[in-house]
Parts: C-alpha cells; structure tokens; sequence
C-alpha cells in the first residue's frame, strides 16, 4: 500500500516539477520578448503622446498630421507597397505555376536561382540596382536612377520569391482531377481557372500577397539607397527624423502609423495561414508533365524574370565590383583592408566584415535558443478552453517582431534601454539581441511545423509505457525539433549578417557592421568609396547565399513556404 502510494506521489511530483519547468521556459520567452520588444514598442507609441515638457498632448500626433509632407510619405509607402505587391502576385503566379505544377529538367536549379534574392541583404539589394541603372551601367540609357519605378522594380526583385515559393507550395498539393473534370464538363482554359484553381489557391495567394505588403512597406535598405532624399518611406523617414533632425516625438508620430499596417498585415496573414492549413490534405499527387502549348507563356513571363529582374542586377554588380576607372582590376577589393579616403570610416570594410560575422554568431545562437524554446511551447495541445486560447495568443505575440520593422525595433532600444539596470546603449551585446529579436519569428517558423506534425499518440503511447515528461520530450520532441535547427540557423545567420535597419541605430563607428559599412560608403561621393561598396555587396551576397544554400538542404519537407 506503501509503495503504491509512494509510486502516485512520485508521479504526482514528476508532473508538477515537469509543469513548473514548462512555466519557467514561457516566463523566460515572454521575459525576454517583454523586455526587448514590447517595452520599447511601447515606449515608442507612448512618445507619440507627450510633449517635450513630459505632458500627454495630442498636439505632436496632430501637427506631424497636417504637413502634406506626412501624407505624402504614407500615400508614397502604401502605393509602392500596393504596386510592388501587384506585381509580384502577377509575375510570381506565372512562376509558381512553371516552378511547382510542372515537371521539366533543370526546375530544381532555377528553383534555387528564384530563391537566392529573398536572401541577399537588402542593402545590398539597393547596390545592385544603383549599379545596373547607373548612368554608365547596362540599363543606364533607360534613366531610371533614383527613380520610384527602380524602387518598385528591387522590392519585386526582392519579393518575388515569396509568391513563388507560398503559391507554388501549395499548388503542387492540389488534386488535378478536379480541374479535368471540369474540362470534360465543357469548361475552357480561363473557366477552369476562375472557378476551380483559382479558389483553391486564394488562401496562398492571400497569404502571400499580405506578407510582401509587410515587405514592401517596411522596406529600408533599398529604399534608402535608391531614393536618397528624393523618396521616403515611413520606414526611412523615422530614421531620418530620428539620426538627422533628432524629432523623436514625430517619429514616434509615424512609428504608431507603422504599426498599425503591419499590425493589419500580420493579421490578415495569419488567417491565410489557418485558412490555407485548413484546407490543404497530406498528400501530394506531384507534378503534372510539361506540355509546350498549356506551359508557354508561364515559360516566357518567367525566363524574363529570371534574365532581365534577377540575374542582370546581380552579374552587373558582380562585374562592375572587379572594375575601377573602367579597368579591370583587384583594387576595389585591396581598398577593403584600409578604411578609404573620404569614407567617414574609423575601421577598415575588412573589419565590419569580421564584426558583422562575430555578431550574426552570438545573435544566431541567441535567437535559436530561444526559438526552439517558443516553437516547444507553442506545439504544445491544452485540452482546455484557456489553455487553447493562451496558445493562440502566445502565437500571435512572438510572431509580432516579425511584422514590426527593423527600424522601429533599433529605435525602440535607442529611447528605451538608456537607463539603469538596463542601460545597453554603448554595449555590446545590444546589436546581437536587436538582430535576434528579428531573426526569432522566422526561427520559430521554421522549427514549429515540423513539431506540430508530431501524431500525438505517439507521446500518448509513450506515456501509457512508463516514459516520464522528460523522456517523452527526448526521444519524441526533441529529434524531430532537430530536424529544422540546420534551417532555422541558416535563416538566423544570414537574417543577422544582413540586418541593416535596426543596426544602422544601434552600431557604433569602431564596432560597425559590414551592412551599415555599404550604406556609409554609397552615401559617400567618389568613386573609390562607390567601388568598395560594390566589392563589400558581392562579399556580403556571396556569404549569404553559401549560408542559404547549405540551410536549404536541411530543410524539412514540412516547411513549404517562407
């Protein structure tokens, strides 16, 4: 009787201590996001409020809404965002239809060819289109430079491979038999897809169509260095305000507007994503075969997009980076030793390059720890009515930094983190936890699925033989969870080396980033600074891609989409 008892007290106790240790990781997660995310954010809004004399006012909300230059900058963001988002869905419909439905040889290299600039910082981003419609670069004679079409053009560029892949994912799961039936009812080509297709994809298509709007309209990098100070975005002008005219209180003013859109955005994606989970099955009837006819102008609208949208701003950035003077030559990559001429440098591009890869390693092993610790968390299956409800809430929360700028979360730390215990304006350690904090969404991302595909008989039978919590969760969780870490580090890593908008606040001259190093050098007039721009660009693109590529390869087949 004894024993019996002791074995139920034991238990008993495994399960509180079990529970007690899930309660400390979810203090520990919500802790940090509290502390890194919500306060500042807050503290941002709240300044939107308040005077320089400390009293809540409406006046600074009121007065930054009535400059015309306010409204031009909001009708400009949600335009080119619109615009951008536009034609990404038009192109990448095209491209996810030739890339995912059918099957032809070579699609997995021009797969891997179409995902290679949603990867690339986007400073560097900005650079290659700068190079390619320079006055003397290959599309110079159509005078784009500095133009809102050459933004919209990079941002496409940029995004393209969102619809492509969130599309084209879920196209490849769909049951063909549906739309032959209705061929055999009599119903043409453009009936078949209006009617049967095309509903069937809205979720996708929804769901990418809200995240490259987020794209598009916090947008930093390329924006920055394709408009100089002839277009600003909400995005550029709270660094403006913030770094050029010290205006905090409007940039908090425009801070509030631009959580409010991607607010919206997050929302509108996240039921996509319930909507396109709910309604996809788990098999997959794979690729129809190419036929000429049917596949034709999905083969044109794309082969133009790989040519003339993504490989011409890459190659001429490429080739113009080993040229100075119109001489081919080393020399742009010599000057990376030295700080430059006129580059307003401190330290040598060699240097930024050093400090970019010892902060993407602390921020990658802080945003993985603490992505797989939420991913864990979030998996989890209450039975109970609050229990579910906290779940969603939770999800929804840590997936926030993901839609809520670089820029705003840089300047957040910037006006929050100034005073003791915290007071981490002139510590280290303060890039690495901005560049984690935006790098977790896409790690939780990345480890949750796979985990959430977990059958949970399979715990339940485990349990019912005796295997305590702990054990369970090693020899079930825990082996799967490591299937995604190689992804979810490659996606921290290369989110880190590129992180421009919130180190752009945050980096100091003798501890600068290789990122914030290119935006001071194209800034800067003189061909020699313009050189190692480009010559830093293809460096930073070459290490992003290796990083990408190798990642990729680990990807779990449950991850389809970005």
């Amino acid at each position: 009787m004894d024993r019996d008892g002791s074995g139920v007290r034991s238990y008993r106790t495994s399960q509180w201590v079990w529970r007690a240790c899930w309660l400390v990781a979810g203090l520990l997660a919500v802790g940090f996001l509290a502390v890194f995310f919500a306060a500042p954010a807050i503290h941002l809004i709240v300044k939107g409020f308040i005077d320089e004399e400390g009293h809540p006012t409406l006046a600074v909300m009121a007065q930054t809404f009535q400059s015309s230059r306010t409204w031009r900058i909001i009708r400009f963001t949600l335009g080119q965002a619109s615009l951008g988002t536009l034609l990404c869905l038009v192109l990448g419909l095209f491209g996810a239809h030739l890339l995912y439905r059918v099957s032809w040889p070579g699609r997995t290299l021009v797969r891997a060819l179409v995902s290679v600039p949603f990867v690339l910082p986007t400073v560097v981003v900005g650079v290659a289109f700068r190079t390619l419609l320079a006055s003397n670069g290959r599309l110079g004679f159509l005078g784009l430079d500095g133009s809102w079409q050459a933004i919209t053009a990079a941002l496409v560029f940029f995004n393209y491979s969102v619809v492509v892949r969130t599309v084209g994912s879920t196209w490849a799961q769909l049951d063909p038999r549906r739309a032959d039936a209705a061929r055999a009812l009599g119903a043409g080509p453009l009936r078949v897809w209006r009617t049967v297709t095309l509903p069937a994809l809205a979720p996708a298509i929804a769901s990418a169509a809200s995240v490259v709007f987020l794209f598009c309209a916090s947008a930093f990098g390329i924006v920055q260095v394709l408009g100089g100070t002839q277009y600003s975005t909400l995005e550029t002008e709270i660094y403006t305000q913030t770094v050029e005219f010290l205006d905090l209180p409007t940039a908090s003013s425009l801070a509030v507007v631009q959580l409010a859109v991607t607010g919206l955005c997050l929302f509108l994606s996240g039921r996509a994503q319930r909507r396109l989970q709910r309604s996809l099955g788990s098999a997959s009837p794979g690729p129809l075969r190419f036929r000429g006819r049917r596949d034709g102008l999905p083969v044109v609208v794309t082969a133009l997009v790989v040519v003339v949208l993504l490989l011409a701003p890459v190659l001429t950035l490429v080739e113009r980076s080993f040229q100075r003077d119109g001489v081919w030559s080393m020399a742009n990559y010599r000057a990376l030793m030295s700080p430059g001429d006129g580059s307003g440098m401190v330290i040598s591009v060699w240097q930024t390059l050093i400090n970019s890869l010892t902060t993407a390693v602390w921020a990658t092993l802080l945003a993985v720890g603490l992505g797989a610790v939420v991913a864990l968390l979030l998996s989890r299956r209450p039975t109970g009515r609050w229990g579910r409800a906290g779940l969603s809430i939770g999800d929804a929360a840590f997936m926030l930094p993901l839609g809520v700028s670089a820029v705003t979360v840089g300047f957040g730390f910037l006006i929050t983190l100034d005073r003791p215990p915290l007071d981490l304006r002139t510590s280290p350690v303060l890039v690495p936890i901005a560049q984690a904090m935006v790098a977790i969404p896409l790690v939780t991302r990345v480890l949750l699925p796979p985990l959430r595909g977990i059958d949970p008989r399979q715990q339940e039978a485990a349990a019912a033989l005796g295997a305590p919590p702990w054990r369970v969760l090693g020899t079930i969780d825990l082996p799967v969870l490591a299937r995604g870490l190689g992804l979810a580090i490659g996606f921290a890593f290369s989110t880190s080396l590129g992180e421009f908008g919130a180190t752009s606040f945050l980096s100091r001259p003798d501890r600068m980033t290789l990122p914030v190093a290119i935006g001071r050098l194209i800034s800067r007039p003189g061909a020699e600074n313009y050189g190692m721009a480009m010559a830093a660009s293809v460096l930073l693109a070459g290490m992003t891609v290796v990083v990408m590529g190798i990642a990729e390869r680990l990807r779990p087949p449950e991850v389809t989409s970005w």
